[in-house]
């Protein structure tokens, strides 16, 4: 099948690529409709490695997806075929001592696509289990689908931080895990969220999607912003997002008493931590890797209209553009915030 292969650091191509992949019992077979491009498919591509997981072969990318399902193993009985749906990309250890305790995205041994060795998904088709495949609400197209995965990023951020009705939320970083970190927070009961980067078109974007107050932080300080519009007291919740090192280490800040730090963003290197600001406000400081046990209800929140992320899908190219979508995406715009491939339509 036609794949998009990431041959070395800094070289793609648009090839046939040999892939066999039986269907199991509780496996279902899928043709891929839209993938969405991922920050770390871009690091793939330009640096040919991300910490541990490097790239020594060729490997195709993509985990961002949604398709159609073409046929299903022996003893599926919650899909059919037809089935519009969206994929978990992890497959963890079924045995394996975290996904046991119900923390499968810590599983060591999990199998998450355009990970190497594991081949990702910009092909025309996939086999994967049942369990992590779910199927879209009527209301949800393919392009929405394939945003479940960063979405669920936001979402399991937004249960880590356990929000409280009314919570007033700060998210550092307007990039696309920042935009659906501000969602989910939205629709995990904060009555606001302040959003803070250095590009106006995105805070532009964050501002026409719910009560959020973008902070240029280029030009305003956003703990001040942040303290004058809770009477100096603080915010509750930061979701830092961004991966910057000084806004990393800069988060304690603009935090209420006995608030809560989200650590999103993952810096590309060592961050100076000030444990005497955390403890004189007593925070709470929670990390998130992935997510897990989120699906349903980002794809519930989605279908009833109450979360959109439509407004984030600001430049989609088509299968034979693939590699022409990823450049643009390793040099966007301002004004882009996600780009998405379209592998095929029905």
């Amino acid at each position: 099948m036609k794949a998009l292969v990431l041959e070395r650091k800094g070289e793609l191509s648009l090839r046939d690529y040999n892939i066999e992949e039986q269907l199991g019992p509780h496996d279902v077979r899928i043709d891929l409709r839209t993938v969405g491009v991922c920050g770390s498919d871009v690091h793939y591509y330009e640096h040919g490695s991300i910490g541990q997981f490097v790239v020594r072969e060729p490997m195709i990318l993509g985990h961002e997806a949604s398709g159609v399902i073409t046929e299903v193993g022996s003893e599926v009985d919650n899909l059919q075929v037809g089935d519009r749906v969206c994929m978990e990309p992890g497959i963890p250890d079924p045995n394996s001592r975290p996904t046991r305790l119900g923390l499968y995205n810590l599983d060591p041994a999990v199998r998450f696509w355009a990970t190497p060795p594991v081949h990702g998904i910009l092909r025309p088709s996939v086999v994967h289990p049942a369990a992590f495949t779910f199927k879209l609400p009527e209301t949800v197209s393919y392009a929405e689908g394939a945003m479940v995965e960063p979405l669920a990023v936001g979402m399991h951020a937004a249960n880590k931080a356990k929000i409280k009705p009314g919570d007033v939320a700060v998210v550092i970083g307007a990039g696309p895990i920042g935009m659906v970190t501000a969602l989910a927070a939205l629709a995990g009961g904060c009555a606001s969220v302040i959003m803070s980067d250095v590009a106006q078109p995105k805070l532009d974007l964050a501002a026409k999607l719910g009560p959020i107050t973008p902070v240029n932080v280029a030009k305003q300080s956003l703990t001040e912003v942040v303290m004058d519009l809770t009477d100096n007291w603080g915010a509750d919740i930061i979701f830092e997002c961004s991966g910057n090192e000084k806004a990393a280490a800069d988060v304690f800040a603009p935090l209420a008493p006995a608030g809560c730090v989200v650590y999103v963003g993952m810096p590309m290197n060592p961050i100076s931590f000030d444990v005497v600001a955390a403890q004189v406000k007593e925070a709470r400081i929670e990390t998130i890797f992935r997510y897990a046990h989120v699906y349903p209800k980002a794809l519930a929140l989605m279908g009833s209209g109450q979360l959109n992320v439509k407004p984030l899908i600001t430049d989609t190219f088509g299968f034979e553009d693939s590699i022409k979508a990823f450049d643009y995406a390793a040099h966007m715009p301002p004004t882009s915030v996600k780009v998405q491939i379209e592998v095929a339509k029905d």
